[in-house]
């Protein structure tokens, strides 16, 4: 009798998973067409229609296949990855407030960034092609830092040492971040203001080839250890009596974050509250097991990242805003919601 009852509302939670991820498949590619026809210089719905199947002028081809395409592409792509990357992270630390800016991983980014730009000569040219690698190099060293001084022997990796350790580590980042920010030229220090504030700057084709790799490789990898992520997010002892290797399991993941947040914050700079709000809201749509939690967090920091990005081109026009500050400006009252909420 348990056993049916348990199929069944397995069952029932399955389909729910499948409509869930239907309907935001739909809002997706909703969004999708609305960004295409949303810019300074407005295609009609029409002239994208037929841009797309080759029959637009040499200037409609331009604005949608160089310009608005890869922009909207890198848009779901990284509101996928930073979502992907805080379902991780809020399942290895027990705690739904937890994202990879709260591990210090933007932010060590973001100097390794910053310390380029304060000694390379220019940021045009050579560094395009450098700055994801020197973001990923910076998101690396830095969950290196906080995995050594989280980690106690014979205890393992321990969540909550994890959590405050990133908050420290942050926080001395964001100070020699303001010690360099003294160095820079005026253009440097636009360039970099603008980029840390969640400008999606790779908006050609090269950063979607350069980007997509990195999903192909992890996402897959994600959801084999969905159940691993299922059976650490019990406790350690819980864990330990399902059979799981939990700090083989839980630094096999922590990279994979990693992987995910630093090759998105290379491409997309400082998007802040995705990893957190992207996850929270799909636990409340699929519930907690991470097989449905993964990709739903998926599509939830894909939708949320395209609609900000598809606002922060027209509410200003002719100019635009950086889509990180459109996230923040949804994220931070959801953030005080959930503090208000949490125990």
């Amino acid at each position: 009798m348990d056993t049916l009852y348990i199929t069944a509302t397995e069952q029932r939670r399955r389909k729910r998973a499948v409509l869930v991820m239907s309907v935001l498949s739909t809002l997706i590619v909703i969004s999708f067409i609305i960004s295409m026809n949303t810019g300074y210089i407005r295609l009609a719905p029409l002239d994208v229609f037929k841009t797309l199947f080759g029959y637009g002028t040499a200037k409609q081809e331009l604005i949608l296949f160089d310009f608005r395409l890869p922009r909207i592409v890198i848009s779901i792509l990284i509101g996928a990855g930073f979502a992907v990357s805080g379902c991780i992270i809020q399942g290895l630390s027990r705690n739904p407030l937890a994202d990879p800016g709260l591990l210090g991983i933007n932010a060590g980014a973001g100097l390794a960034v910053i310390m380029f730009i304060s000694f390379y000569p220019t940021t045009q040219k050579g560094s395009i092609f450098l700055m994801p690698f020197l973001a990923m190099i910076g998101a690396s060293l830095t969950a290196l830092l906080i995995f050594i001084l989280s980690y106690k022997r014979h205890r393992g990796l321990l969540p909550t040492r994890m959590i405050l350790v990133g908050i420290a580590v942050a926080a001395g980042i964001g100070a020699a971040m303001q010690i360099l920010i003294l160095r820079l030229t005026p253009e440097k220090y636009q360039f970099f203001a603008v980029w840390m504030a969640g400008s999606i700057w790779g908006t050609n084709w090269k950063y979607v080839l350069a980007l997509l790799p990195w999903l192909i490789v992890i996402f897959p990898f994600v959801m084999y250890k969905a159940k691993a992520l299922n059976a650490l997010n019990l406790g350690d002892q819980m864990a330990v009596g399902l059979g799981a290797e939990v700090n083989k399991e839980r630094a096999w993941l922590l990279a994979a974050a990693v992987g995910l947040a630093g090759s998105c914050v290379a491409v997309g700079g400082g998007i802040g509250f995705v990893g957190l709000i992207a996850p929270h809201l799909a636990r409340r749509l699929v519930g907690p097991q991470h097989q449905a939690l993964i990709p739903a967090s998926a599509f939830v920091g894909g939708l949320l990242v395209i609609v900000a990005d598809t606002l922060a081109r027209w509410a200003f026009q002719p100019n635009e805003i950086p889509t990180g500050i459109v996230v923040a400006v949804i994220g931070a009252p959801y953030f005080l919601y959930l503090l208000s909420r949490s125990k």
